[in-house]
């Protein structure tokens, strides 16, 4: 007799919410960073996080047709994608590049392992990396915020990376957005709000988010300054890509561990490989190379921090 009862991995957790559901309320958290980022850099930022979720939309369209897919534009992963990648790009970009990083998102980091749910790392910094790597000029050329007559368009972290002392600039402007970055991660507050709708929801769990920030901020204190433990630790949290990339990157849910267990693991070794990067890395900011690399460590991870089979030792 064929046995047709096919059983996933655990956990096995029944929950009112649906992909979709989930996706949603993701993009709606979402939205806090996104207001912000057009209002400290204007309409460009706007325009850009447009075309690159209409490009990841559409090329997700596109392709379930070639492929004759189920069809899944709807359940907004592909609107995740395009949202977080934009926020992951400079506002005064060229608008071609966005698109190239949302096809790329799409047809290389989601769809060719399978599409949603089969995917090992996460597509938005799929695309991200391909364009530092492609392009990088574009990736790094930052504008002044227009909102803000005294900062610099230099990134916190670029400058620390080349020496230079930004007096001018308090905890209070890091955490407001008043600075240059790329758009969805420089208004901390921002970033907050969205995250405490997901945590309140229950659709992300602390274990990442936290593990990764306290460990970053652990090393940078350490090893971040010239003199041992004199590491500026606020300054590294409050900068680059570190919130957006630990509660809406790094957790998400098919790239990531099953388990409370690894997920600690997991936000242990992206805050280190974050840390290591800005300190001792050519290039200031860790944290999106940080994530892909614990990404392809998953499976083994979750290999290793699997539950024990009940009844059994």
């Amino acid at each position: 007799m064929r046995n047709n009862l096919i059983v996933s991995g655990s956990p096995h957790v029944h929950k009112q919410g649906s992909v979709p559901r989930i996706m949603w309320t993701v993009v709606f958290s979402l939205i806090p960073a996104g207001a912000a980022g057009v209002i400290i850099f204007g309409l460009d930022a706007l325009w850009v996080t447009l075309v690159a979720v209409i490009t990841a939309v559409f090329t997700e369209a596109v392709f379930g047709i070639w492929t004759k897919k189920k069809f899944t534009v709807l359940d907004g992963s592909a609107v995740i994608t395009g949202i977080l990648l934009a926020f992951n790009l400079p506002s005064n970009v060229p608008l071609w590049l966005p698109i190239a990083g949302s096809i790329f998102s799409i047809v290389i980091g989601k769809q060719v392992f399978g599409g949603l749910g089969q995917n090992i790392f996460n597509p938005a910094l799929v695309g991200r990396v391909f364009l530092m790597a492609s392009w990088p000029k574009y990736m790094v050329t930052f504008v002044k915020p227009f909102s803000f007559d005294a900062v610099t368009s230099a990134t916190p972290l670029a400058a620390l990376k080349e020496g230079k002392i930004l007096e001018h600039l308090s905890y209070l402007d890091l955490f407001l957005g008043k600075r240059g970055g790329c758009i969805g991660e420089v208004c901390i507050l921002a970033l907050l709000i969205g995250a405490a709708i997901l945590l309140f929801k229950g659709y992300i769990s602390w274990h990442i988010p936290a593990t990764y920030i306290f460990t970053t901020a652990i090393f940078v204190y350490i090893f971040g300054a010239k003199q041992l433990f004199h590491g500026d630790w606020l300054f590294h949290i409050l900068s680059g890509g570190l919130i957006l990339g630990a509660f809406f990157m790094a957790t998400d849910y098919v790239a990531t561990p099953l388990t409370a267990k690894g997920q600690i693991i997991f936000g242990v070794g992206c805050g280190l490989f974050t840390a290591i990067i800005r300190i001792w890395g050519g290039y200031p900011e860790g944290a999106s190379y940080a994530i892909l690399m614990m990404n392809a460590a998953t499976p083994f991870i979750d290999r290793y921090t699997k539950s024990r089979i009940y009844g059994t030792k």
